[in-house]
C-alpha cells in the first residue's frame, strides 16, 4: 500500500512548547505511514514569546494577535498548505490570524463539536476543564450550544485548574507530575459529582497530565479530535 501525505502542514506553537511537541505527536499517531516517507512534512514555529493569551482576553496583559499572526505568517513564507493552534485559549483570537494568511487554519473548537455531535447527537452534560480566559470567553458555549456546558465552581476553578497550570509546581513550569495530576483530578470529580457525563480537556496544558484512566467517564482532548481532522482533510 502507498501512503501519499504531500501537503505541508504548518504548527502555530508554542502555547505552551510542551503542549505543542504533544500536538505534533498526534498528528504522528494519526498518520497512516509504512516508513518516513509516508509522513506529512510538518513546519512548527513553537513561539512562546507570545503574550499569555489568558491574561489579554481578562484584561491583564497584552494582546497576542500580532505575535500570533507573526507566527502564522512565518509558516506562510514556508510554504505550508493548512495549520493548527494547538492551544485553546487562542482560539478566542482564531478569526484574526485567519484573516492575515491564505492557508486554512484549522478550528479545534469546530472539530470539537463536529466530534461531540457524532457521539452525542441529543446534547449531554459536559464539564470543562479550562483557563480563566477561555471560560470568559464563552467559547465552548458557541461551539457546544447542544449540550449542556458547565464548569468547576469559582473556588476550584482558582486553587485547583488554575493552579494546576500556572502554579509554581504546575505545568507551565514544566511539572506534569503529581502536584498538578491531584489537582486537576481534584477539579475532576467535582464535575462528575455535579452530574458531568462526559470531561473535556479545555487547556491543551490539562492534557499533559489527565489522562482517560484516571476517571470514570469519559475524557476527550480536543487536540486529539484536531490532530485526526488535520489528517483526514489532508
Amino acid at each position: 500500500m502507498v501512503f501519499v501525505n504531500e501537503k505541508i502542514l504548518g504548527i502555530i506553537g508554542g502555547m505552551g512548547p510542551e503542549a505543542t511537541a504533544n500536538f505534533y505527536m498526534k498528528i504522528i499517531k494519526a498518520t497512516k505511514a509504512q516508513k518516513d516517507q509516508d509522513h506529512f512534512r510538518v513546519i512548527i514555529d513553537s513561539n512562546p514569546k507570545i503574550p499569555d493569551r489568558t491574561e489579554a482576553i481578562l484584561g491583564t496583559g497584552e494582546s497576542p494577535v500580532e505575535a500570533l499572526v507573526q507566527t502564522a505568517k512565518n509558516l506562510q513564507t514556508l510554504g505550508v498548505e493548512a495549520a493548527a493552534i494547538p492551544c485553546i485559549t487562542s482560539h478566542y483570537f482564531i478569526e484574526e490570524v485567519q484573516r492575515a494568511v491564505n492557508y486554512p487554519i484549522i478550528n479545534a473548537l469546530q472539530e470539537l463539536r463536529k466530534h461531540m455531535l457524532s457521539l452525542y447527537p441529543d446534547g449531554t452534560k459536559t464539564g470543562i476543564l479550562a483557563t480563566d480566559g477561555t471560560i470568559k470567553t464563552g467559547l465552548f458555549q458557541k461551539y457546544l450550544m447542544n449540550s449542556q456546558v458547565f464548569y468547576p465552581s469559582p473556588t476550584c476553578q482558582t486553587e485547583k485548574v488554575m493552579k494546576a497550570i500556572y502554579g509554581d509546581k504546575g505545568i507551565k513550569w514544566g511539572n506534569t507530575g503529581v502536584e498538578p495530576l491531584h489537582l486537576i483530578k481534584e477539579a475532576a470529580h467535582e464535575m462528575m459529582e455535579k452530574g458531568a457525563e462526559v470531561l473535556i480537556l479545555g487547556c491543551t496544558e490539562i492534557g499533559l497530565v489527565l489522562k482517560p484512566n484516571h476517571i470514570t467517564i469519559p475524557l476527550i482532548d480536543p487536540m486529539e479530535v484536531m490532530a485526526q481532522a488535520v489528517v483526514r482533510l489532508s
